[in-house]
């Protein structure tokens, strides 16, 4: 994929359903996926194509809601799913169930459920944690909650997460899967959010380094007289 991350992002739900393995050349502004810089493309393609890479299997997750008669898939994200008020800045309100079990209702901007490809994104620009590429696990980060006790929780990947749209002066809010709006909501909704079955193979070059790769992208501190 030759782009920003944002090409990769639009890109992985495709590369996942096929079980292609992809390389990220990064023309694009941060580069967290896309990782080849055009003036090492050569050096380090011909490195890949010779089997001196590192592969990544990075999980994707799928937003569904249960109609009538069958579940109809509306998304499939490697970021993020967010619920938000969508063209209006208002609160909404919904329920919060992990695996069946209640765990809260909440009246906020809406709610973000990242893995931990994004937890780099928009969930760590809300105070979400930064969670290692290799971990099983999700993160539901609460967005301007109207709470002073509302923290973000960190669940096991294989955690179904469902969301019950509220009625909240008569609000519409909508499912983003990666920045893209996937669905408009009217209340009583139930959506279900769950681990994709089918992973993204992404392929490094053998010397990539995931911290090394935060520190330049998010601005970390070096150690003196080194990079």
């Amino acid at each position: 994929v030759v782009g920003g991350d944002g090409s990769m992002l639009k890109a992985a739900a495709t590369l996942a359903d096929q079980g292609l393995p992809v390389v990220g050349i990064n023309r694009g502004r941060l580069g967290f996926l896309t990782d080849i810089i055009p003036e090492e493309i050569e050096t380090s393609l011909d490195l890949i194509l010779d089997g001196h890479y590192l592969l990544e299997n990075r999980f994707l997750l799928d937003v569904s809601f249960p109609a009538a008669s069958d579940t109809a898939l509306l998304g499939s994200a490697m970021n993020d799913v967010v619920l938000h008020p969508g063209i209006a800045a208002q609160m909404i309100e919904f329920e919060l169930y992990i695996d069946g079990r209640f765990v809260y209702n909440q009246a906020s901007d809406g709610l973000i459920v990242a893995t931990p490809t994004g937890s780099t994104a928009y969930s760590m620009s809300a105070g979400g944690p930064i969670m290692h590429p290799d971990l099983d696990a999700l993160v539901l980060v609460p967005m301007y909650p109207h709470t002073l006790s509302s923290r973000p929780i960190v669940v096991d990947s294989d955690s179904e997460i469902t969301l019950v749209i509220g009625d909240r002066h008569n609000t519409s809010p909508q499912i983003s899967c990666d920045g893209s709006v996937v669905y408009t909501s009217n209340p009583g909704d139930v959506l279900t959010i769950k681990r994709k079955s089918q992973e993204l193979k992404l392929l490094h070059p053998e010397d990539y380094d995931y911290y090394a790769t935060c520190r330049s992208k998010l601005g970390w501190s070096h150690r003196p007289g080194r990079g």
